[in-house]
């Protein structure tokens, strides 16, 4: 048995939303026909996927499984689509997906030195599309920041750097030369804590019993705006706080966080050869940039 992408993806649609009329919604299509659908998929997978009554939609063993399995495969075939689209305009092309901070100037100039007919362009991501990047094929490789989810990829690591929080200009720690994580405990937060593990280690904290959901932030420059309309703080790589500086924000060292690792991620089963020189490149380039500069006479 073939499994069906279009009904994959109607599936989750209804398991990300939990909700049939929702998704349908979402998918643009009647409620009826994506019911349909459902059952089409369930009778060709021979097992019940969700648990259906008027009040709520849950999702069984089953489904939860299918769900942890659906995504990397659309993704495989979306990035599949990506490749054939891009070989049919009849010029070869290598994309490089980077974080806010990461520069990768050299290693693009570098591969498109080595192979004048490739096309080589560059796309900036987020924290919430880093890898995706690459799984559904909008990009050959990312530099990401770690932590992110490494299912079917491979990762190699190229540097680490400090982290800073980034605070109103005015701010009662804005002066000091690095704070201790423990200082920042009465502050909120405005980014996903999966971001910043060791914050939820922290103890009780007044900042606790502010109930205001978090703000959806999409890009540092929306962060830093709620950071200088003091909306509360946020944790970022120093190179990232360093290249959106601005008058009315501060960065600052903190003790007790871990550094962020920057790795440079493609797909697991890409045998690509581009793949395998870029990843010798941004190796080379990792290992010149950590080396000691030679010494001068006299």
């Amino acid at each position: 048995m073939d499994v069906d992408l279009r009904k994959l993806r109607y599936f989750v649609a209804v398991a990300e939303e939990l909700h049939f009329g929702r998704a349908a919604a979402r998918l643009h299509i009647a409620q009826p026909v994506l019911s349909r659908q459902i059952r089409a998929l369930e009778h060709e997978l021979q097992a019940e996927l969700f648990v259906r009554d008027r009040r709520s939609t849950v999702l069984t063993d089953a489904g939860r499984q299918l769900l942890a399995d659906a995504h990397p495969l659309l993704d495989s075939a979306e990035a599949l689509r990506r490749r054939v689209r891009r070989a049919a305009h009849g010029r070869a092309t290598f994309t490089i997906a980077f974080m806010p901070g990461i520069i990768v100037t050299a290693e693009a100039r570098a591969l498109a030195e080595r192979h004048p007919d490739l096309s080589v362009g560059v796309i900036r991501t987020s924290w919430n599309d880093q890898v995706e990047v690459v799984r559904d094929g909008r990009a050959d490789v990312s530099y990401v920041r770690l932590p992110v989810d490494q299912r079917g990829l491979r990762l190699l690591p190229l540097f680490s750097e400090p982290r800073v929080v980034v605070l109103p200009g005015d701010h009662r720690l804005a002066g000091k030369a690095s704070v201790d994580l423990a200082e920042l405990g009465e502050e909120r937060l405005l980014q996903d804590p999966q971001a910043v593990p060791e914050w939820r280690d922290l103890p009780y904290r007044p900042a606790d019993s502010d109930f205001r959901p978090r703000p959806v932030l999409t890009s540092v420059e929306e962060k830093l705006e709620h950071v200088a309309a003091y909306g509360g703080v946020v944790i970022l790589p120093l190179s990232t706080a360093m290249f959106y500086t601005r008058p009315d924000v501060v960065h600052v060292l903190v003790d007790g966080l871990r550094p962020n690792q920057v790795c440079l991620a493609w797909v697991e089963n890409n045998r690509s050869p581009l793949v395998r020189e870029f990843v010798d490149l941004a190796e080379r380039q990792a290992r010149s940039a950590e080396a000691p500069p030679p010494p001068t006479d006299g």
